[in-house]
């Protein structure tokens, strides 16, 4: 691997596994028995007070503080986390459903704001913005130059909603400048990527993390797409790092019958929180199948346990990620927060997915996990380990394992294609998002005018163009010979494409193209027809 994805790698994974479940609750920093501290416990408050005052040079002592939590939480769980307030706006975002803006996504080039693509039925959208605009001017002030960086300009474009703003775009093929006149209105920060129908009977939902509206964003997209013949759901979870811990119960909710458990929750004192399921569910007769990999964690978990314990579907891919931790969240007082690991959560039959640590040792935890990537486990299910003493059985007598993560009833390999490997990174991480911005920008007026069924059926992805983003990686020092996995690549620089010009639904279904976990569950439903015939 090249350096340039040395360097993203960590940050993928650590996007990842941001997302650790949430029960919603918020500790008051003044609650007595936190206030109420021991003399001991006043060290800290003496030794920064001393370094303040006395020290010969001068200390950052809120940086001394930072380093004072981490250490603490360090040496308790891997999941314990101190959110400094420079990060704490940030991460809420991420899990919050939508935004307040005039909704499009945007690079910065050459100085300027480029229009990626309007988001649907955004304020953007509405006014009449298209992709390749430069926006170069808000209320007169000016967007473009050096100094002017992506987190200014979000604050500019951003504001209350319905409080207008005044644009002035730069529009290719245009001599002058148009004017556009936007109300800021709330724009979804989508957390369903895709959703579309693979055959006539079998239909297919991707979830990237349980955000604030992501039941909501389920049962849209589920209307939108599935037809009366459906009568099998993918829910994918690949990749799905978890979040609210609520989100993950609504949408279990509408597969598993009235009265189901679906988890329970158990603290220090062992008090148990049980969650069982309603009246609500409109897909309980549907068949269904979860895919999972070895990024999947925490709230995706509980839904694979639930599904796998309560025998309601199948369980395809790798072993997930194992996190069975539950957080709360304690506000600071001064826009800082801990997330403080307060319970362990258990799937029906009893099993803890938690994998082992020792000490809250991140390093040696996640180190374990990277173990994963080297000792076969990610190629064979016979690789992975179990422990008789964790063994349980579901009511209809499937054998299923606790002691870390989710096993999958049906195993799929990670690709052994290295070069293939590197293709999907640069995809999800953004690698050929900047390299198809400017080839569409070569020809906006054509690409923009293009019908999902044009764009279907043209060879956009040519060898030529080929041949450009091989030299385009070279100009990053990024040198890859893609040989025999070029048409692994051409669907992935489309489907890029077809995320730009139509959103994510296209791109997902041509990126699943040939997918090795639809393959495998095709021919997982091949092999039981003809086993009953």
């Amino acid at each position: 691997m090249n350096r340039g994805m040395k360097i993203m790698l960590p940050i993928l994974i650590c996007v990842v596994f941001v997302g650790g479940i949430l029960l919603g609750d918020v500790l008051n920093f003044q609650d007595n028995s936190l206030a109420n501290s021991s003399s001991k416990r006043q060290k800290i408050n003496r030794l920064i007070n001393f370094i303040d005052k006395e020290y010969v040079d001068e200390v950052n002592t809120d940086s001394i503080v930072d380093i004072t939590v981490n250490s603490i939480l360090e040496n308790l769980d891997p999941h314990s986390a101190y959110i400094s307030s420079q990060d704490y706006d940030y991460v809420q975002d991420n899990m919050r459903g939508d935004f307040v803006g005039i909704g499009i996504s945007f690079y910065t080039i050459k100085d300027t704001i480029a229009v990626i693509r309007t988001l649907e039925k955004g304020p953007g959208e509405k006014a009449g913005l298209e992709a390749g605009d430069r926006i170069l001017y808000a209320d007169a002030v000016p967007l473009f130059g050096n100094e002017m960086n992506n987190d200014s300009l979000t604050k500019i474009l951003k504001g209350p909603e319905n409080s207008k703003v005044n644009l002035k775009v730069k529009r290719l093929g245009e001599n002058d400048l148009l004017d556009f006149e936007i109300n800021r209105g709330v724009v979804p920060l989508t957390s369903v990527d895709a959703g579309y129908m693979v055959n006539d009977t079998l239909g297919y939902i991707k979830i990237n993390r349980f955000a604030e509206s992501t039941y909501s964003e389920f049962k849209t997209k589920m209307k939108q797409f599935a037809t009366p013949e459906m009568k099998s759901v993918i829910l994918d979870l690949r990749s799905n790092g978890g979040g609210f811990l609520k989100q993950a119960t609504l949408i279990l909710d509408e597969f598993i019958t009235d009265g189901k458990l679906l988890l329970f929750t158990k603290n220090k004192n062992g008090d148990l929180k049980e969650t069982f399921s309603t009246e609500r569910g409109d897909y309980e007769d549907q068949n269904l199948v979860v895919f999972m990999d070895e990024k999947s964690a925490s709230a995706s978990e509980i839904v694979a346990g639930a599904i796998q314990d309560n025998d309601r579907g199948t369980i395809v891919g790798r072993r997930s990620f194992g996190k069975g931790l539950v957080q709360r969240e304690m506000n600071l007082g001064d826009g800082s927060a801990v997330r403080l690991t307060v319970a362990r959560y258990y799937t029906p039959t009893g099993r803890s997915i938690q994998r082992p640590y020792e000490n809250g040792n991140s390093d040696a935890y996640y180190s374990k996990y990277m173990e994963r990537y080297s000792n076969g486990e990610l190629m064979s299910k016979d690789s992975i380990t179990t422990d008789d003493s964790l063994r349980y059985e579901t009511p209809e007598g499937k054998v299923v394992y606790g002691g870390g993560g989710i096993i999958p009833d049906i195993f799929v390999a990670r690709d052994s294609s290295k070069a293939v490997q590197d293709i999907k990174f640069m995809y999800n991480g953004g690698v050929m998002d900047r390299f198809i911005f400017d080839l569409l920008d070569e020809n906006r007026k054509l690409y923009n005018s293009l019908s999902k069924d044009d764009f279907l059926k043209r060879t956009l992805i040519t060898e030529e163009v080929l041949d450009q983003y091989t030299r385009y990686l070279g100009d990053y020092n990024m040198n890859y010979n893609f040989g025999s996995t070029s048409h692994v690549l051409e669907k992935y620089l489309k489907a890029t494409m077809a995320r730009q010009l139509f959103g994510s639904d296209l791109a997902e279904k041509i990126s699943n193209e040939n997918d090795s976990y639809i393959n495998r569950l095709l021919k997982s439903k091949s092999e039981k027809t003809q086993a009953t015939d």
